[in-house]
């Protein structure tokens, strides 16, 4: 497979319908039968070849009717407004599959989503502390989801857990936390306490490396 320069380093947050932990990192079928969630960064260093994309935004809604492995996804893009034609084109390039390695992030991506929904080009306000486990992602009249700790169901004290796989393919290791989502675009769904993920990651041509 054709692979060329890219590389995005930043902060990661994947919000789903699941209870937490997301079955979906441990080969297991969604929580309710159906995946309805979304994946979201904030660039911190990244380029695709020439092309800078430092400090974007790119989130992305997703829908897949059983275990993410089965297919038959579909999925919405939504691109920081600020992103000109060419980064625009990079990302889209980044993640459309066509430049990663086998059985990697995009390139599975790009194997289980059948459908693809035309992208959002809109404000992309974006709030992150991995230690805290808190962050918010808004994209008004668009998408709107809120992270915050999990609470001990006794205590009412903040609950700390991490998942780390070595092999991931997503993140190396992350911040279980508590998820609100609204989602208004061509995905539209609501969820209220359901799982949430919050890493740092590295993904390049070859794979994760953070």
């Amino acid at each position: 497979m054709a692979q060329v320069d890219w590389r995005l380093e930043g902060e990661w947050l994947k919000n789903c319908n699941c209870a937490f932990g997301c079955p979906c990192d441990f080969n297991a079928p969604p929580t309710h039968g159906e995946c309805w969630g979304m994946l979201g960064m904030r660039i911190t260093q990244g380029h695709y070849e020439s092309t800078r994309l430092d400090g974007l935004l790119f989130a992305v809604v997703v829908q897949f009717p059983g275990p993410l492995h089965e297919g038959n996804g579909q999925a919405q893009p939504i691109i920081d407004e600020r992103a000109s034609p060419e980064q625009r084109e990079a990302l889209f390039e980044i993640m459309s599959g066509k430049h990663s390695a086998e059985g990697t992030l995009f390139h599975i991506f790009s194997i289980i989503v059948n459908k693809m929904h035309d992208p959002i080009f809109a404000p992309v306000s974006f709030e992150f502390d991995e230690e805290a486990r808190t962050a918010r992602l808004s994209i008004p009249e668009v998408l709107e989801t809120e992270v915050v700790p999990i609470r001990n169901p006794v205590t009412d004290k903040p609950h700390r857990i991490q998942v780390v796989m070595p092999e991931g393919f997503e993140h190396i290791k992350g911040e279980v936390a508590s998820a609100t989502i609204k989602s208004n675009g061509a995905i539209a769904f609501t969820t209220q306490g359901s799982h949430s993920t919050l890493a740092h990651v590295v993904q390049t041509p070859e794979g994760v490396e953070a």
